[in-house]
């Protein structure tokens, strides 16, 4: 199952994972703490990265610069989280090479 980046999903990621570890589906998320709360694997930006970038154009801003005249930004940098004691769990094999494309491996 692929669940969308939405406010109100990520509010029910513990929910959601729960859920797909109970019925035994392999979940993508987008969000990097679905997985830490037990989810198998993510695939999206960080959003720490979205919330600091946030910061920087209140920063600026703050600082007297006019918010129409501040350049359109996003978050670039996407990764790609893996739970390995998840992947156990539903009894799935995880190769070796998908573990080393990961820039994070949960175990």
């Amino acid at each position: 199952m692929l669940v969308g980046a939405d406010a109100f999903l990520f509010s029910r990621r513990d929910q959601l994972v729960q859920l797909a570890v109970r019925y035994s589906i392999a979940t993508v998320y987008p969000w990097r703490e679905a997985v830490v709360a037990g989810g198998l694997a993510s695939y999206g930006t960080n959003i720490a990265d979205a919330y600091a970038l946030a910061g920087t154009y209140t920063a600026r801003i703050l600082k007297g610069e006019k918010p129409a005249e501040l350049p359109v930004q996003q978050s670039v940098r996407t990764e790609f989280v893996l739970n390995l004691k998840t992947a156990r769990a539903l009894q799935l094999d995880v190769s070796p090479t998908l573990s080393a494309l990961a820039d994070d491996v949960i175990e």
